[in-house]
């Protein structure tokens, strides 16, 4: 599972009958700026099927792979992230970020 922040809405002219009624998100990983407090760059733009209404700037925890269909088991559908929480606030500790950059250079 990974956090996500929501960009915006995607919005589907034609699509498979699986997917009727569905509601997707344009999302983007956040990753470690959660950790540096700097936004990425050059960030991924991830579709998410959403059934938890997450709004604009939402920040999403996202199942995705294999995961990202069981909520719909037994029917099959073409899923490949899924929003599975919406996430009221992220708290991390300064140290132990202290600790993982250290522990990263060697």
């Amino acid at each position: 599972m990974q956090v996500f922040q929501v960009i915006g809405n995607i919005t589907l002219c034609k699509c498979h009958e699986s997917f009727h009624g569905a509601r997707l998100l344009a999302t983007e990983p956040l990753g470690t700026s959660l950790l540096t407090g700097q936004a990425s760059t050059d960030p991924d733009l991830v579709v998410v099927w959403d059934e938890l209404g997450a709004g604009d700037a939402s920040r999403i925890a996202v199942s995705d792979g294999a995961e990202a269909a069981q909520p719909f088991r037994p029917a099959l559908k073409a899923v490949d992230a899924y929003c599975s929480a919406i996430l009221d606030d992220i708290i991390i500790d300064p140290i132990t970020v202290a600790k993982l950059r250290l522990n990263s250079r060697g």
